[in-house]
């Protein structure tokens, strides 16, 4: 435990920055699921594309998450959306 003011305010506020930044990522696995999933259909998930675009780019801006990070998500997440819609389209 910590001995002076300094380090246990400290503690505090790592603790606080923790279950915000745990809660900003458990938001982005949602979304990333979401946006994967078949059980949503096509049109919502490319209406969903713009918040999850705002959301991880937020995330990358405050370091939750590693701006390369962030890049990669958003084409890997790209990438997959746009496969489905040529694979829909095809059919």
């Amino acid at each position: 435990m910590p001995n002076t003011e300094s380090c246990k305010k400290r503690l505090r506020q790592d603790i606080k920055r923790n279950q915000n930044n745990n809660f900003v990522k458990k938001t982005l696995k949602t979304l990333t699921k979401k946006l994967r999933s078949n059980d949503i259909e096509l049109s919502e998930r490319t209406a969903m594309i713009s918040n999850f675009y705002s959301k991880i780019d937020k995330a990358a801006k405050v370091g939750v998450i590693h701006k390369k990070t962030a890049s990669r998500k958003k084409s890997r997440i790209m990438a997959a959306l746009n496969k489905e819609k040529k694979q829909h389209v095809e059919k």
